[in-house]
């Protein structure tokens, strides 16, 4: 007997490792004419990149790797003679080239297609990939200056209007057919200097002339993610209603902007993770859970004061509270939170996400200058932890489990159950009593500790400390399990999981098939995966290689 359970244990842990020493399928290899500083991965429906260094560009096929153009920048714009930031709007098909001069930026805009020069300015200054929104409806692009929000058009860079009355940069907005915008302001954490005097508004503006036909204030602190560039929060239009999620709900009537109601609580992630090294630019997100709605029940965390925390219900459609929960002591994040059944059940602490945007400039004794960049995004753990269950009718603390007093990564919504990873084991939770289904040790997957874990049809993806490995979510059976080297979670879309190592090595886990493919690229390698998850591109010093996530 026990000799059949190891040879069953043999062949379930094979399953990863039988195709561990696998390379990813090289598509194509590409070696342009210069050296890559700038990248930008287009889709594969696009199809084209770039790659690009102080001096010159190439755009090249995605399909073949061939360059469709290459250009020196003094050929495209002679005011250009290298290049110190590239921002592409893809939705547009324009990128944005800058020469950083102290005061005297000069923008260039070209075609990103062909190539073609469109036009060029040194009138706006302290532009970044922050402050310029594309607003495609109008073919436009938005760009907030310190004293006003100018309106231009794309192709020709002729300015339509401008107003001091919007502060700050145009966030997730909702076009109205007869030409208007309501939109959010905001102020991305690296040009909070620029906009001093701010304060949240929240209005619509006529985008023929620029006049705000009304204005409000909101709650809370809007943002993006510094990398991925999601919003952190919704804008939407419900008939006669404007609705903004954000730290919880605000109502405005769409005629006049006034607030109908509002059930939000400001909270700013604000030390709950460091901030890295020559970091240009760096947020935490998910410190909060988005507020919940099931029917006209809206249940919203309130966690805008600091040393106490509640669960709220609302009536959706009125606003009124109906109650308030005992206080959640002590909670510095609440990064998940289910309705289930008669439960909530709330995720004290644990993985959060952290993104980066890391510039390091080096002047080198030949004259030369070395530039170093890194994208990276990581989930760094805040205490203290915890599980904790309420009632969906008066919000009375139903159970709190002591299991993860001493840490946890996350929790998962799993139909019936919970399961809570605490790093080192899975454990199945009752959601009506607390009680355990099972407790697995992590171990079984060979994986190291758990970073975080996520569902994959009916089971558990533990992302370890070295590779990745599943679990059956009914009973904690290990399905597969693949150890890799010492890395981390870089990306994953469907059953295609990316892990990274510090060296820039890289592995495609499917989760579908259980096993990984490797591909060893140069330390400071830019890896990007294709948002269809089939490829991994690769950008190395001068070399441009796309990869297959599977054979």
């Amino acid at each position: 007997m026990r000799k059949q359970i190891l040879l069953m244990f043999a062949l379930i842990s094979s399953a990863f490792l039988a195709n561990a020493q696998d390379e990813m399928p090289t598509v194509w290899e590409s070696r342009m004419d210069h050296k890559i500083q700038y990248t930008g991965t287009g889709t594969e429906e696009r199809g084209y990149s770039y790659a690009a260094s102080d001096k010159e560009i190439t755009v090249f096929d995605n399909a073949t790797g061939k360059a469709r153009w290459s250009k020196r920048f003094k050929e495209i714009a002679p005011k250009l003679g290298k290049i110190d930031e590239i921002i592409p709007f893809w939705e547009s098909d324009i990128i944005f080239l800058f020469d950083r001069k102290l005061g005297k930026d000069q923008i260039a805009c070209i075609e990103m297609v062909n190539g073609n020069f469109l036009w060029s300015t040194d009138k706006y200054q302290d532009v970044d990939e922050e402050n310029v929104v594309y607003i495609p409806e109008e073919q436009s692009f938005a760009i907030s200056l310190k004293k006003e929000l100018v309106f231009i058009k794309a192709q020709t860079g002729e300015e339509r209007w401008s107003t001091t009355k919007f502060k700050g940069v145009v966030g997730k907005y909702v076009y109205l057919p007869e030409g208007y915008l309501i939109t959010v302001n905001f102020v991305p954490s690296s040009l909070g200097a620029l906009f001093t005097g701010f304060k949240n508004q929240i209005a619509k503006i006529n985008v023929k002339n620029g006049d705000i036909v009304w204005e409000n204030t909101y709650i809370g602190r809007a943002e993006r993610k510094v990398i991925s560039r999601d919003f952190l929060y919704d804008l939407d239009v419900e008939g006669d209603k404007v609705v903004l999620r954000m730290n919880g709900y605000q109502v405005y009537d769409l005629k006049t902007g006034a607030s109908v109601w509002s059930a939000a609580f400001d909270y700013t992630p604000d030390g709950i993770a460091g901030r890295p090294a020559n970091a240009k630019k760096f947020g935490v997100y998910g410190g909060v859970a988005d507020p919940v709605r099931v029917g006209n029940d809206l249940y919203i965390l309130d966690m805008s004061n600091k040393r106490n925390q509640y669960l709220k219900k609302y009536d959706a459609n009125s606003g009124k509270l109906l109650w308030t929960s005992p206080e959640i002591k002590d909670a510095r994040a609440i990064p998940n939170m289910y309705v289930m059944g008669d439960k909530i059940v709330l995720q004290i602490g644990g993985a959060v996400e952290a993104q980066a945007y890391i510039y390091k400039r080096t002047n080198n004794a030949d004259g030369s200058v070395t530039i170093y960049e890194e994208w990276r995004i990581w989930y760094p753990n805040v205490k203290p932890n915890g599980v904790q269950a309420f009632s969906t009718t008066d919000g009375k603390l139903v159970w709190d489990s002591e299991r993860f007093r001493k840490g946890i990564t996350n929790m998962i919504d799993a139909g019936d159950r919970v399961i809570v990873s605490s790093g080192k084991a899975l454990y199945s939770m009752d959601i009506s009593n607390g009680n355990e289904f099972y407790e697995v040790p992590v171990a079984k997957g060979g994986v190291g500790n758990a970073q975080l874990i996520f569902p994959y049809r009916d089971m558990v993806a533990v992302v370890g400390e070295k590779g990745v490995s599943t679990f059956k979510m009914n009973n904690g059976d290990l399905v597969g399990s693949g150890k890799y080297k010492t890395s981390q979670l870089e990306d994953k879309f469907e059953n295609i999981v990316i892990m990274k190592t510090e060296g820039a090595d890289i592995a495609a886990f499917d989760l579908n098939t259980n096993t990984y493919l490797q591909f060893n690229a140069r330390k400071g390698a830019t890896t990007t995966l294709s948002i269809d998850g089939k490829y991994v591109y690769v950008y190395e010093n001068k070399t441009v290689t796309k990869v297959k996530t599977s054979k």
